[in-house]
């Protein structure tokens, strides 16, 4: 095994310890809280204590279904899933979010039961110091996961964190609501477990389109395929790196492919170096497994050819929805012209049909080979 994919399985095994030892704090904070909320919520007879002791609940839920999507997502790839099982993950992250869903819609239901069949809350000061407690441990829990799931690429941590943090927010207005109670007799306890209630459920909304967005498949990161394009470029012999494809596995986990354009007189075994090059690079700086280059060939030593590539470029550009012109060649024994074009995804497949026609009407001699590519990556 080379030193490439030695550290990139040692990476992948340091993810896993600090998803599980993350995920482990969250459950036993949570369950913590769960307890003495629970405990002062139905001592002080109050709906939103109560509510917030039960999204606390879920939220240990969420670090334990964490920790088995985790687990599962580490399986070894077998002959059934080569590429693995890191996908998992993906779908971990919409268990919590509905989850989260069914907090908020059961928050609701209790809320609003509460305000047609309201029964008075007796607090203490001992009760609302706690409560003061829990919202500055809840904060600092929801800080803490969040940022190691950024720092690790969970999304389930991520929403966990996120989620803990909205916590944070409920507890302190449930804190506000028991003072004004105190002070002014007012109570505010069930329409104030309305708007937990509504608060939670978008936070579940917003997890699960985000979650399912990645599922379907999302536009990567520019400066990840920016990052990717500029190694390529800087291997001697590649002008120029085009359609880069990124098909994701799970988080960080990744298959490519990308175009490059090689002078028209390189042999069959330079290209040959020059892709097990590409491969080893792009492992070695971004840790992802090309697994197609392609050949783009460019005309070298023909000023004609390198004037009717600027011209036809030109001709190209007049069309507003064109975003790139790449993989121009004139083949002069064949007479044909080859270039491909990424258009904008406003773009119109009949346009194609009217830059051929253009091209032809300036350069009749010449058959067209013309590819219009979709605007894939940055």
């Amino acid at each position: 095994m080379d030193n490439e994919n030695i550290a990139a399985k040692t990476e992948l095994v340091n993810r896993s310890k600090e998803i599980f030892k993350t995920s482990i704090v969250g459950i036993v904070v949570n369950l913590l809280l769960v307890g003495f909320k629970a405990a002062i919520g139905l001592i002080t007879n109050s709906i939103a204590i109560v509510l917030d002791a039960i999204n606390n609940l879920s939220d240990a839920l969420s670090s334990v279904i964490t920790i088995v999507g985790m687990k599962l997502a580490g399986k070894s790839p077998d002959k059934k899933h080569p590429m693995g099982y890191g996908r998992i993950e993906y779908l971990t992250s919409a268990i919590i979010s509905v989850i989260v869903l069914y907090a908020g819609v059961s928050s609701l239901v209790s809320s609003v039961k509460q305000i047609i069949h309201p029964e008075k809350a007796e607090y203490s000061t001992v009760s609302l110091i706690i409560v003061g407690v829990a919202v500055f441990v809840k904060l600092g829990l929801g800080l803490y996961v969040k940022k190691k799931g950024k720092q690790h690429n969970s999304d389930a941590l991520v929403a966990s964190g996120t989620d803990a943090l909205f916590d944070s927010i409920i507890s302190a207005s449930t804190l506000v609501a028991a003072i004004i109670f105190i002070i002014t007799k007012i109570s505010l306890e069930s329409y104030l477990g309305v708007i937990i209630s509504v608060i939670i459920i978008k936070s579940g909304i917003d997890i699960l389109r985000e979650t399912l967005s990645k599922i379907l498949g999302e536009r990567e990161d520019a400066e990840l395929t920016l990052g990717i394009k500029q190694t390529v470029r800087s291997i001697d012999g590649v002008r120029g790196a085009y359609d880069l494809v990124l098909n994701n596995y799970g988080p960080d986990s990744y298959l490519g492919s990308v175009h490059i354009e090689v002078p028209d007189y390189f042999t069959a075994a330079q290209i040959d170096a020059l892709t097990r090059e590409i491969q080893r690079e792009v492992m070695k700086k971004h840790n992802i497994y090309m697994s197609a280059v392609g050949i783009y060939s460019y005309n070298t030593g023909d000023d004609e050819a390198a004037k009717i590539r600027d011209e036809i470029e030109k001709i190209v550009f007049t069309f507003d929805k064109v975003i790139q012109v790449h993989g121009f060649y004139l083949d002069s024994v064949r007479n044909t012209i080859s270039l491909d074009i990424v258009a904008d995804f406003g773009a119109k497949y009949s346009m194609l049909d009217e830059i051929k026609a253009k091209i032809s009407k300036a350069y009749p001699d010449y058959s067209l080979d013309i590819a219009m590519d979709t605007d894939i990556s940055d």
